[in-house]
């Protein structure tokens, strides 16, 4: 024990003192907070403004079309509309809007003339408002109090969840929480499997294209090897990892800190409203309530710990079996993330349907149940996810883990001396029972 330590320890000290590791840690979040403030800035400053000329021959829309933050609308003369449509760029108009005497059960004709194409989003913008004056206009024509009517629309149901238990106990549940805690736990174990598992076969790599593999192999046993570099590694990913966070909250903090200033003032409002205050620290409790926190963190840390002991062991076999090669590599780790990719896949429909066959299934799986179960927990234990599927989960992963590592440490002990051998997993799967 005292040797896997001791190789852990170099591991974890030679990775986080490597500069691309710092370099890679400082910059991979600043890069991101600076994403999300570039984005947010080119969101905001450039959006697409329109000064629409309006003709309109049916009279039903002559001031009803409502300016918006980034359209305004402006009734003209033909002559305007005109000019526009012979390609005149003497207006300040970035289109005009035409619209002839239409039936208003089916219009028919409307265009609009510009230079240039408008986006997206601002052709549908313009569609709407059309259609809402339509609209008013048909239930006018209808007999239908419109006033009448809008007040109908208001206050509409909200539905509220409760989860009941079979001694009659209610709990409350939103959905939408437990869909976006599932999906960004799952996402997240996913990105751990996939990339420090990647890690660990390069580290594997390395050392056995450099020969460093066959001195330490002299005097550790090749399982202690292993797991030393599997757990060194997922340390400095650990590692990594938090300073990750730590430094995103600091970011998106200071993000929120040089926001715009009508946010602040709306900030600064709400802070002077202690039924505002109130509000919102109730609907946050509200929303933390809703979620058992310390059984899915638990559970989180676990299927973290477990789903990355698994892959990182299978990554690590692969790493001690291939060469030189770059493509050997690839083609050997294919099998192996065709099960990470695949959990990710049905995450989306496990998080639709988290009581389906499918999902039940795949959260029993050690290959699939460190995704697919982190995806089904935030919806409820012992109401979606009953107690003896969690168990059931976690023994089949910690089984799977024995097995795996036991697996693995037979292929790396004879695939750590191999040289000049080009593998494959036939030739790997017989290295098991080679006794020494």
């Amino acid at each position: 024990m005292n040797k896997t330590f001791l190789i852990i320890k170099r591991e974890y000290l030679t990775r986080i003192r490597n500069k691309t590791f710092i370099l890679s840690t400082l910059l991979t979040p600043l890069l991101f907070v600076g994403m999300i403030a570039a984005s947010a800035y080119f969101a905001g400053n450039n959006s697409e403004h329109l000064t629409i000329a309006v003709y309109d021959e049916s009279h039903l829309f002559d001031g009803k079309l409502k300016d918006g933050k980034n359209i305004s609308y402006h009734s003209v003369t033909k002559n305007v509309v005109d000019s526009i449509r012979a390609g005149s760029e003497e207006n300040n108009y970035t289109g005009a809007l035409y619209i002839p005497t239409i039936n208003v059960d089916k219009p028919e004709g409307v265009e609009y003339i510009s230079g240039k194409q408008m986006g997206m989003f601002s052709e549908v913008q313009v569609e709407d408002d059309l259609n809402d004056v339509l609209e008013q206009e048909r239930m006018i024509r209808a007999n239908i109090d419109t006033a009448r009517l809008n007040l109908i629309k208001q206050n509409p149901i909200s539905l509220k969840q409760n989860v009941v238990d079979k001694e009659g106990n209610a709990e409350a549940a939103n959905s939408g929480i437990s869909y976006a805690v599932g999906y960004g736990s799952g996402i997240l174990i996913y990105m751990i499997m996939l990339i420090y598992g990647t890690m660990v076969m390069r580290g594997v790599m390395e050392e056995k294209v450099n020969r460093i593999a066959e001195v330490v192999v002299s005097s550790v046993k090749p399982i202690q090897l292993m797991m030393g570099k599997i757990i060194g590694i997922g340390a400095v990913g650990l590692t990594q990892f938090l300073i990750w966070m730590a430094l995103l909250f600091i970011g998106t903090t200071l993000l929120g800190a040089s926001a715009s200033p009508d946010a602040i003032q709306h900030i600064q409002q709400v802070n002077e409203q202690p039924e505002a205050k109130m509000a919102i620290a109730k609907g946050l409790s509200m929303t933390l309530g809703q979620l058992n926190l310390p059984l899915i963190i638990g559970a989180f840390l676990f299927y973290f710990i477990t789903g990355y002991l698994f892959y990182a062991s299978l990554f690590a076999a692969v790493g001690s079996a291939v060469n030189e090669d770059p493509q050997d590599a690839q083609s050997m780790m294919f099998p192996i993330t065709i099960p990470i990719i695949f959990s990710f896949i049905i995450m989306t429909s496990t998080i639709a349907n988290p009581t389906g066959n499918m999902a039940v299934w795949c959260s029993m799986i050690p290959f699939t149940s460190p995704i697919i179960m982190m995806a089904r927990l935030p919806f409820g234990v012992p109401g979606t996810v009953p107690y003896w599927q969690l168990a059931m989960s976690m023994i089949c992963m910690l089984a799977g883990i024995t097995f795996i590592i036991w697996l693995c440490a037979r292929i790396y002990r004879t695939g750590i001396l191999m040289y000049g051998k080009k593998p494959s997993w036939k030739e790997m799967l017989k290295w098991v029972f080679v006794k020494r």
